[in-house]
């Protein structure tokens, strides 16, 4: 999988999900270390990359409705340190049939996971 790290996630858990075959940039490798979440959505996706984050702006489902773009990762953890991070994460990557969350809107808590898919209306 293409993955784009939110500068709010370690840099060690680019080196976990390498380790488990993904190709990870980081905001920090890319020079977008303190740019607005605009540039760091855009440039996820024109790269084709799902998002990995714990920015609540990246939430509003109308602005970044499941099946509109690359996929997102919001991470949510009531103590979010970088060990607890990177196990949580790691521990998804390693579990859970990540294939399945093309361009869907993925929320992990310590607990859960929660996958939104695209709709599949037909209007």
């Amino acid at each position: 999988m293409k993955i784009k790290l939110d500068e709010n996630l370690p840099l060690r858990l680019a080196s976990r999900l390498k380790n488990l075959g993904h190709d990870v940039h980081t905001t920090r490798d890319e020079g977008l270390s303190g740019h607005p979440d605009h540039d760091i959505w855009v440039r996820a996706q024109e790269e084709s990359r799902f998002l990995i984050t714990q920015d609540l702006d990246f939430s509003d489902s109308r602005q970044f409705a499941p099946g509109s773009h690359c996929g997102i990762l919001l991470v949510r953890l009531r103590l979010p340190s970088r060990r607890n991070l990177i196990e949580r994460i790691s521990t998804l990557f390693e579990n859970e049939n990540i294939a399945d969350w093309n361009r869907c809107f993925v929320v992990a808590t310590e607990r859960k996971l929660r996958v939104v898919k695209p709709s599949t209306r037909v209007d």
